[in-house]
């Protein structure tokens, strides 16, 4: 995972706003804004935040208490640079990495989720794998100390060393990596952690199934002024299928869409 140093808050203030206007109005006309990943992700139902009323018509947003239940999921949890969890997060997790991964474990339901959807992907004939999942928060800064020690020893000043580091690796309890329900996926076709797995056939398939799955595209294309994070179309997230049909539908990248149930619960 790589950082961006996009940090346009007054935007991101506007683009929420405009985010929860537009899930009052129905949800559809924000994510029409939004450039999609490429290939662009499958239109979902427009339900965005709306609920299905008694008489079939849309109501115009979920309720407050809807929207805090939603934020209570552990499912749903934020972690990056400004919301951190600490090193006693619990993880119960399960091996579904392959055997060349980095780090083999996800939180197991999501690891079942995954192994899911990889046989789901084979009987397609498509090879996708988990290449690296949960790190934990004392092994991310293990990580994170031994980059910043990389650029001292290059004769960087301590903050700047650490600036650089952080650049490169998340410091510890900011990485998706660290709550176990963050996946770097690749396949045989593509095995480097980078923007070219976006041409492989493990992506596209990715792109119109892993919803069904409970996942989620965590770093899209245009949002890194709002994720803090570069596009990544290897890193997807356990987010719980229904949860995931609900984001992917509003059109919002994960960060604008747990602002707005914020602004809904109150």
């Amino acid at each position: 995972m790589r950082s961006s140093h996009h940090h346009n808050h007054h935007a991101r203030r506007l683009l929420c706003l405009t985010a929860l206007a537009c899930f009052v109005a129905g949800g559809t006309a924000y994510a029409c804004t939004r450039k999609a990943a490429v290939p662009q992700l499958p239109e979902l139902p427009a339900e965005s935040l709306a609920q299905p009323a008694e008489n079939g018509t849309q109501q115009s947003t979920l309720t407050a208490a809807q929207a805090q239940a939603l934020l209570d999921d552990p499912r749903m949890i934020l972690v990056s640079r400004t919301h951190p969890i600490t090193e006693d997060y619990p993880v119960e997790t399960k091996e579904c990495g392959s055997a060349t991964a980095i780090n083999k474990t996800l939180q197991t339901e999501a690891a079942n989720a995954f192994l899911s959807m990889q046989a789901a992907a084979a009987r397609d004939g498509v090879d996708v794998r988990m290449q690296s999942g949960y790190r934990s928060v004392s092994y991310q800064k293990k990580l994170y100390d031994n980059k910043t020690q990389y650029y001292r020893n290059k004769g960087l000043s301590e903050a700047a060393a650490r600036e650089k580091a952080a650049a490169i690796v998340n410091p510890p309890g900011c990485s998706e990596h660290n709550c176990g329900l963050a996946a770097d996926l690749n396949s045989p076709e593509h095995t480097g952690l980078d923007e070219g797995f976006e041409k492989t056939a493990a992506f596209r398939w990715l792109c119109e199934h892993a919803g069904d799955y409970g996942f989620i595209l965590r770093y899209p294309k245009d949002a890194e002024d709002k994720t803090e994070i570069i596009y990544e179309p290897w890193h997807w997230r356990y987010v719980g299928v229904e949860n995931a049909a609900k984001i992917n539908a509003s059109g919002l990248c994960f960060e604008d869409y747990i602002a707005a149930l914020q602004q809904i619960a109150g």
